[in-house]
């Protein structure tokens, strides 16, 4: 079969590899209709996640028809159309009886390895996500091998286009759980930084849940102009305001600051010098800008969600502030089968159409150009969809020059 491969950073390529077979009794075989480049992969796509050989099969946003089940799989069969959850959980352990799916404790072989030097247990495999994360191998290809089939796989109706329901894989429950992270609703206000695929899923389920006024932080024009003509949003370009936090917290009433903040942006922040320095010589693992103007935008008491990837040590973090303001902070990897039912509702009933901000739609032959589209910004970027033998289809009307929404 045909899949997108790791060769170093900066090089993926479309190779020619063996297909998948099943290997356990809970095992199916999935044929990939549409797969889908995140914000993650470009954290992989350049070098910055350990563990990753080359030939690894990338990517963790997918779905596709049901080709073969294994023995014991019940809760789908050959033919049925389905999403499948980035998170691969047993459905049985401690964590997954209590919804924490991501924090499932065996079917991760890998991370434990490096972190149980310190007592800490692994949490979920991942697909397409390196061997510090199972080693399992990704959806940017025409065939996956898809383990525990009784609890990943989420059918989804046929008259519910690709498109719609390609994100009930990743960003969009992880959007959902960083707004329900957040506390935040009717009449509240919210500071988003990154606006990149994840961040405006964000404010598109906060403006559904009723947030009133929604800042958005990022470098990137066009994306905020997108922001701001979806889901009227409050741009804000750091490249022009090197205090994004002090802007937000003059437009808020009594100057106190945002009810909630979501950093949706991680440990690629762009920091200060020292910052890149450190991060380059390993001495820290994450640049810790974000987090440091979350921290300050938020109001006393108030709520930093955080779906931004994460790692190691977090230069200057100032816990010290976030102490005295009495702040909460709620983050980490997405229990994404806790919240599929709903969003599929959702969908169906037209409050969330998570599919707008999908600019390219590329053969999967093409993805490698896809990569580069998203890791430069190029034609206007926003999210690529791969499609395994398909032909590849010129970048939609609002991803062009003056014809954003």
């Amino acid at each position: 079969m045909r899949a997108l491969t790791y060769h170093g950073a900066g090089d993926v390529r479309v190779d020619t590899v063996a297909e998948p077979i099943l290997r356990d009794s809970d095992d199916i075989l999935l044929r990939v209709t549409a797969t889908a480049i995140c914000g993650s992969d470009l954290h992989l796509y350049r070098g910055k996640i350990p563990m990753v050989d080359s030939g690894d099969i990338l990517g963790h946003e997918f779905m596709g028809i049901v080709e073969e089940v294994g023995s014991e799989v019940t809760a789908v069969k050959p033919g049925d159309r389905v999403v499948i959850p980035f998170v691969i959980a047993c459905g049985g352990c401690f964590f997954c009886q209590h919804a924490l799916f991501a924090a499932c404790e065996t079917t991760n072989s890998g991370r434990g390895t490096i972190l149980n030097k310190k007592a800490i247990p692994p949490g979920a495999a991942l697909f397409g996500y390196s061997h510090l994360y199972g080693g399992i191998a990704g959806g940017q290809a025409e065939y996956v091998r898809v383990p525990k089939g009784n609890v990943g796989p989420f059918k989804v109706p046929g008259h519910l286009s690709d498109d719609k329901v390609l994100f009930l894989s990743d960003i969009l429950p992880t959007a959902w759980q960083a707004v329900v992270n957040a506390d935040v609703g009717q009449g509240d206000s919210l500071a988003i930084y990154g606006a990149g695929p994840v961040g405006l899923l964000c404010a598109a389920c906060a403006r559904m849940r009723g947030v009133e006024t929604i800042f958005m932080v990022d470098n990137c024009a066009y994306r905020l102009d997108y922001a701001r003509g979806a889901y009227g949003v409050v741009p804000i370009d750091f490249s022009q305001d090197d205090d994004p936090a002090d802007s937000i917290i003059r437009q808020t009433r009594g100057m106190r600051g945002v009810d909630a903040v979501i950093d949706a942006v991680g440990f690629e922040a762009k920091g200060s010098t020292t910052e890149s320095v450190l991060t380059a010589l390993k001495i820290e693992g994450s640049s810790g800008k974000a987090l440091r103007q979350s921290i300050a935008a938020v109001r006393r008491g108030g709520v930093v969600s955080v779906p931004g990837v994460y790692a190691g040590f977090v230069h200057g973090f100032l816990f010290g502030d976030a102490f005295d303001k009495g702040l909460t902070f709620k983050m980490g990897q997405t229990h994404v089968h806790r919240y599929l039912p709903e969003l599929l509702e959702h969908i169906e009933a037209g409050r969330l159409n998570p599919e707008a901000i999908v600019t390219h739609r590329l053969a999967l032959e093409e993805a490698a150009r896809g990569y580069e589209l998203f890791d430069e910004m190029q034609e206007r970027c926003r999210k690529v969809i791969l499609l395994p033998g398909a032909m590849s289809e010129p970048a939609t009307e609002s991803a062009r020059p003056g014809l954003l929404r």
